[in-house]
């Protein structure tokens, strides 16, 4: 099997190349690296090999059967319908499909079923929006979700090499260009994404709508803020869940231990929470601190961590790969 990686040498695209082994067995499969003309005929190394990057239309003469795409939302636009109409397989990462009603939005543990063997564009979800409905998902499922409040606090991996070089600058004491439109060292921006008209960031915007459709409940009431804070992998959220029915907290606790890709981590009487350096390399979701609202009936406070590059980019995108080649959907 023929796998692609277009956008192979952006923060995203390598730590899919570290995550592919631990999904497939790599003397099975073949990796076309690909990336923009800027890096073409440059090597990027996989395991022992070193993969001669190509352009996105020189990997679709190489007839791939799946393209993992790591590149941003325009550059998607451009090349994803090609791959798909040359009859390849596109999971794209990027915002530009996932609210696409043709495409389906897909977290494997939560909704894989709904893909078909004609599915040809599928989308990756936001890395915020993954994270929090790896947690969501099995508490709507057995006391349904009536409204959501969450707040995120998103590292700056999370802007690309860019957003990691302005922190890692600022530290250091070097000028340099800036990502954010502030410093983001010693310093936290209540800012993700371009501001709209209703004052949300499209961050927000996004963390909302996904999070409907993934869990196909557009009846949940949802706020979000999202905060950008100087911190270099890993996403926090807080969050607060209003739900239909009334719950035990132990059981809460139950469902989420024995929900697969999610870890407990609640011991908060020796310090046991969710933190985005424990995160960080993993491909878990992490949940903690978990506690009733005593402020309003049927609701809960949690807390929410998880690696952004892994389960929020890379890591569900080769777990819709490897769930595609079980099922013999590719």
């Amino acid at each position: 099997m023929k796998i692609s990686l277009i956008g192979a040498t952006g923060l995203v695209g390598r730590e899919v190349l570290k995550v592919i082994p631990e999904f497939f067995d790599t003397e099975k499969i073949e990796i076309i690296a690909a990336a923009s003309l800027r890096s073409a005929g440059k090597t990027i190394d996989f395991q022992d090999n070193h993969l001669t990057i190509y352009l996105p239309e020189d990997a679709i003469a190489q007839k791939p059967d799946i393209a993992i795409f790591t590149i941003g939302a325009a550059v998607s636009r451009q090349y994803a319908p090609l791959f798909a109409a040359a009859g390849i397989i596109v999971i794209d990462n990027s915002s530009a499909w996932r609210m696409d009603e043709s495409v389906p939005l897909v977290v494997p543990e939560i909704n894989a079923s709904v893909l078909k063997k004609s599915d040809k564009l599928i989308a990756n979800p936001n890395c915020s929006t993954i994270q929090l409905v790896m947690a969501l998902a099995p508490l709507h499922r057995k006391y349904g979700v009536k409204r959501l409040v969450v707040s995120t606090y998103q590292s700056v991996s999370g802007s690309g090499l860019k957003g990691v070089s302005q922190l890692a600058n600022e530290r250091e004491g070097k000028n340099s260009e800036k990502t954010y439109p502030y410093s983001i060292d010693l310093n936290i921006l209540p800012h993700a994404g371009k501001f709209t008209k209703n004052g949300y960031t499209e961050e927000e915007i996004k963390l909302m709508n996904e999070t409907r459709k993934i869990l196909d409940a557009p009846a949940i009431a949802i706020t979000a803020t999202v905060v950008r804070v100087p911190v270099m992998i890993g996403h926090c959220e807080s969050v607060n869940i209003e739900f239909l029915k009334e719950f035990d907290i132990e059981d809460v606790k139950n469902v989420l231990q024995q929900t697969s890709g999610v870890m407990l981590q609640d011991d908060t009487s020796n310090n046991i929470y969710p933190t985005p350096l424990l995160a960080e390399g993993k491909n878990e979701v992490f949940v903690g601190r978990i506690r009733r609202d005593e402020s309003q009936p049927k609701s809960l406070n949690m807390w929410i961590v998880a690696d952004n590059l892994r389960k929020g980019a890379a890591t569900n995108a080769v777990q819709i790969a490897q769930y595609l080649t079980a099922h013999q959907l590719h």
